[in-house]
């Protein structure tokens, strides 16, 4: 057995369930195993049984889980919604990072352990994506750190950016004991996929990033749980 076989999970890797439906997650995780302890679900396996794989996962398997859901609507819907799904016992739920609705959101998750996370720009997008939906000028990493700074000043727990702007966040003082969750991550040598602002496991982690968000980089590899483990390894080196 190598020593790469004997790594244990590390709850700073989470792993994107960019898969079609459950079954196609369930077999994802079974493959992983012990090397993975927290994935995240999106939106696009909402209608595939995304959340009876959360409960499965967290309540069958021991798994953390971060849903991934993007939410921004008026407050009494956000407020509505998070409510209903903290009652699934979700460790991280994502919500646009404007403060009404982290405001609302964190409203909807009184009383339990959810943590609520505000998205402050895509990791997919530039600045001509910015410009062709009407967001203000300025460099983006100026937008993320003053959208990360009025979603924590609202009580986000923490916030998604990419990892080039992790480092920038943590220094805000609104930063301290707040997470940051940076996709956006790609091993060494892993394609980009449509991903435009990225960094390595290591350096995202250095630069201030509690927990990193690897997808198809792990999922597409021919042995995904061989390609979960050199991630942990990678992060255990720093």
């Amino acid at each position: 057995m190598t020593d790469q076989i004997q790594t244990p999970a590390d709850d700073r890797l989470i792993v994107a369930m960019d898969v079609p439906n459950a079954l196609a997650g369930l077999a994802l995780a079974e493959r992983l195993g012990d090397a993975v302890s927290f994935y995240k679900i999106g939106l696009g396996m909402l209608t595939g049984g995304g959340l009876a794989l959360a409960n499965e996962l967290k309540d069958e398997h021991g798994k953390k889980i971060f849903l991934d859901m993007k939410l921004f609507d008026i407050s009494n819907t956000i407020e509505a919604a998070v409510r209903g799904l903290a009652q699934f016992d979700i460790d991280f739920l994502t919500v646009h990072g404007d403060p009404h609705v982290v405001r609302a959101a964190k409203e909807g998750a009184a009383g339990s352990n959810l943590k609520i996370l505000g998205v402050t720009v895509l990791t997919s997008l530039d600045r001509a994506d910015l410009d062709a939906c009407m967001i203000k000028d300025g460099a983006i990493g100026d937008l993320v750190v003053e959208r990360a700074g009025r979603a924590l000043e609202a009580g986000a727990d923490g916030v998604i950016a990419s990892p080039h702007e992790a480092a920038l966040i943590r220094a805000l003082p609104e930063a301290t004991g707040r997470l940051i969750v940076t996709p956006g991550v790609r091993p060494a040598g892993a394609a980009l996929g449509d991903q435009k602002r990225v960094a390595t496991p290591a350096s995202a982690i250095g630069d201030g990033a509690d927990h990193i968000v690897v997808g198809r980089p792990i999922h597409t590899a021919v042995d995904p749980r061989q390609a979960a483990q050199a991630v942990v390894q990678e992060l255990r080196s720093i």
